[in-house]
C-alpha cells in the first residue's frame, strides 16, 4: 500500500530509536502515523542499529531493575549487588560531563522520565537484559556493578530496532523505506507536511504534525568539518552512512532555532583500520573501551590523557576526539598480560589492528607510527610511578595512581611489566554530534523567536541543549527514547486540537 492511499495524522521522519518510540506514542494516543526512513529495510534504523543496547535510567536498588528484567534466575540474582542509581546522582552526572551547560529542563525531563520510559518501552515488546557481561565485575564471588548501567536491550542496537519496528507495523504503523524527507511543507498556519525523495522522484505528503528524528550530522564529512573543526572530516563514523543533517538542516530552512554544543560530538577510542562508515556485521565491536587498565600513547610514545579518570562510562565519548587531535590522528592502546584477561570482548574480534610481543621492545617495534625510545622511556616513567601499594579493583574508583608522571593517571594504574604485552591501534570514530534544534517540554520545535513551530516536533540526535563536551554512557538511547515518546504524544495532541 502506498501513502497516497492513506490519509496521516502524524509524519515521523526515521525508523531509528527515538523516531519509533514517537510514532509508536503517537499510535497509541489516537494518531494515524506513517514513518519515513532514508535508508534501505536492510539499512534501517539510524545509529540505533549500530549500537551496544546499553540505557540508563535512575534505579533505586533491585526492585527497579526487576521491574524492566523480572527473569534474572535466583542464581545470579544471589550473587549480584547491582547497588543504585539515585535521580540525583543522574543529574549529579549529567550536570558534571557537561560542564554544568545541560539545560536544566531537558535534564529534568530525561532524568526522571528515564525509568517510566524503559517500563514504557518493555510494554510495547522490548526486552531487557542485564549487563554482566559489560558493566559488572565479580570480586569475593560477587558481581558488583560500576558506572551507573544495569540493563541494556536484548540483541543489542539490532534487536532494539528490530522489536520497536516490529511493534509499530503490528499498531499499524506504515513505513517507506528509500523515502527521505527532502523539506518541510510549510505554510502561516504552521508545519503541513513532508517533501520526500523516492528513487528521484519527489511528492508531497500532507499530515498535521510531523516528528523528525532522523539523526545528527554526523555522517557528512562537510558538516563536520565546518562546525566541528579541522580534521573532523578525516574521523571514521560508527555508524549509519544515512546521518546527514537532513533534519536539522530543513528544520532550520522553516526558522528553527539552533541549540547545543554545535562544535561538539560524541567520539570515541575506534579500530584504526575500521571502514568509514559503521559495518552491521561487526556493530559496535571496533570500539575499544578498555583503556582504563591500560595506557594510551601517541606517535610520540607519549601519554596524552588520563585514562584512569573516571570509569570509562564517564570518558569514552570525550576520549576520541583526544586522539583525533594526536599527531596523525591515531593512538595505541597498551596492555600486559596481568590484565588481557579482563579487556573487552571487542578486543577478541577478527577485524582488529593489534600487535604482541613477549617483550616490551618487541612490541615497540610492531607499534607502526610511534616513536620506540619514547614508548619505551614513557612505559618506564609510567611504571615507576605506579602507587603499588594501593590494591587494585575495578569496581570502584580505587586511587591506584601513577602521579609524578604527566598526565597524571588517576585509578586503576598497573605496571606495564607482565608477558605477554598487547597494543591496539585505535583513531576517533564519531558517534553523533551535540548541536541541534531547540525544542520545548512537549518535543516541539521553537523558532528563533523562541517560539513553537506549530505542527513541527522533534526527538532523539535532533535535540539541541542536552549534550555538551562529554556524555554518560548509554544516555543517548534513553534520551532518544524519552524524547520520543513526548514529541509522539505532542504531535498527537496537535492532531486532536486543529481537529476540534
Amino acid at each position: 500500500m502506498s501513502a497516497d492511499e492513506l490519509e496521516y495524522d502524524v509524519i515521523v521522519v526515521g525508523a531509528g530509536n527515538a523516531a519509533a518510540c514517537a510514532a509508536i506514542s503517537a499510535r497509541n494516543n489516537g494518531a494515524r502515523v506513517l514513518m519515513l526512513e532514508a535508508a534501505p529495510e536492510a539499512e534501517r534504523g539510524g545509529n540505533s542499529t549500530y549500537t551496544a543496547g546499553a540505557m540508563r535510567y535512575a534505579f533505586d536498588g533491585v526492585d527497579d531493575v526487576l521491574t524492566l528484567v523480572p527473569d534474572v534466575d535466583a542464581d545470579t540474582l544471589a550473587l549480584t549487588d547491582f547497588g543504585s542509581y539515585t535521580v540525583d546522582h543522574f543529574f549529579d552526572d549529567m550536570y558534571s560531563v557537561t560542564q554544568f551547560r545541560t539545560d536544566p529542563e531537558l535534564c529534568e525531563l530525561l532524568v526522571r522520565n528515564s525509568l517510566p520510559t524503559l517500563q514504557w518501552m518493555r510494554k510495547q515488546g522490548v526486552r531487557f537484559q542485564t549487563s554482566h557481561g559489560r558493566q559488572a565485575y565479580k570480586v569475593n564471588g560477587r558481581f558488583q556493578f560500576w558506572g551507573g548501567l544495569s540493563v541494556e536491550v536484548w540483541g543489542g542496537g539490532p534487536g532494539l530496532v528490530d522489536m520497536l519496528l516490529s511493534a509499530a507495523e503490528n499498531k499499524g504503523i506504515h513505513i517507506l523505506y528509500e523515502t527521505a524527507a527532502v523539506s518541510l511543507c510549510k505554510d502561516n498556519d504552521g508545519v503541513k507536511g513532508v517533501r520526500v525523495s523516492h528513487r528521484g522522484r519527489e511528492r508531497d505528503l500532507h499530515c498535521t504534525a510531523v516528528v523528525l528524528a532522523c539523526g545528527g550530522f554526523e555522517s557528512s564529512a562537510e558538516m563536520r568539518a565546518r562546525y566541528l573543526g579541522p580534521n573532523w572530516d578525516l574521523a571514521k563514523v560508527r555508524g549509519t552512512r544515512f546521518n546527514t543533517g537532513a533534519g536539522i538542516k530543513m528544520a532550520l530552512d522553516v526558522g528553527a532555532m539552533a541549540c547545543g554544543h554545535w562544535s561538539g560530538a560524541h567520539a570515541v577510542g575506534w579500530d584504526q583500520n575500521a571502514p568509514t562508515f559503521g559495518d552491521l556485521a561487526v556493530g559496535d565491536a571496533f570500539q575499544k573501551h578498555s583503556y582504563p587498565f591500560g595506557i594510551m600513547v601517541n606517535a610520540r610514545g607519549e601519554r596524552f590523557v588520563d585514562e584512569g579518570a573516571d570509569f570509562r562510562n564517564y570518558t569514552y565519548a570525550k576520549y576520541g576526539s583526544a586522539i583525533l587531535a594526536q599527531p596523525g590522528q591515531f593512538a595505541w592502546q597498551v596492555f600486559d598480560g596481568k590484565v588481557i584477561p579482563m579487556l573487552r570482548d571487542e578486543y577478541r574480534i577478527r577485524q582488529i589492528t593489534k600487535v604482541s610481543s613477549d617483550t616490551l621492545e618487541g612490541l615497540a617495534d610492531q607499534m607502526e607510527g610511534v616513536d620506540r625510545d619514547g614508548f619505551l622511556r614513557t612505559v618506564a616513567a609510567f611504571n615507576a610511578a605506579v602507587k603499588k601499594d594501593v590494591p587494585f579493583n575495578p569496581n570502584i574508583k580505587d586511587g591506584r595512581a601513577a602521579e609524578g608522571v604527566t598526565p597524571r593517571k588517576s585509578h586503576w594504574a598497573n605496571t606495564i611489566d607482565t608477558a605477554p604485552f598487547e597494543a591496539y591501534a585505535v583513531t576517533c570514530g564519531v558517534t553523533f554530534t551535540f548541536g541541534g534544534v531547540k525544542i520545548g517540554a512537549n518535543g516541539q520545535v521553537h523558532d528563533t523567536a523562541d517560539m513553537p513551530i506549530p505542527g513541527l516536533f522533534a526527538a532523539g540526535e535532533m535535540v539541541g541543549g542536552l549534550f555538551f563536551h562529554n556524555y554518560p554512557g548509554g544516555t543517548g538511547l534513553t534520551s532518544g527514547a524519552v524524547f520520543g515518546k513526548i514529541a509522539g504524544e505532542g504531535a498527537a495532541a496537535a492532531t486532536i486540537d486543529k481537529s476540534r
